[in-house]
């Protein structure tokens, strides 16, 4: 299934693991959330996250929502052709 395209929102998991050279399973340990569940975040396939999870996830890698998740403003051709 391809990712959802519905949103703008673009999420640097990735990234924020390479800089801090943490591996998914131990920041997946660190937060008690599953591995596939943070792959599905880190692979822009998530629809929604808690609260809760993405407080968890910013304290493990000691940063901010801002650089965890960020808005691709520029607009999609394909949602807005009539």
């Amino acid at each position: 299934m391809p990712p959802d395209t519905d949103h703008a929102v673009q999420c640097h998991l990735d990234d924020l693991l390479e800089a801090r050279g943490m591996t998914l399973a131990h920041l997946a340990e660190q937060v008690g959330v599953s591995v596939v569940n943070l792959s599905v975040l880190k692979n822009g396939r998530a629809r929604a996250i808690r609260f809760s999870t993405l407080t968890a996830v910013c304290r493990a890698l000691d940063c901010t929502v801002g650089e965890l998740l960020s808005v691709d403003e520029e607009p999609d051709a394909d949602r807005h052709a009539d």
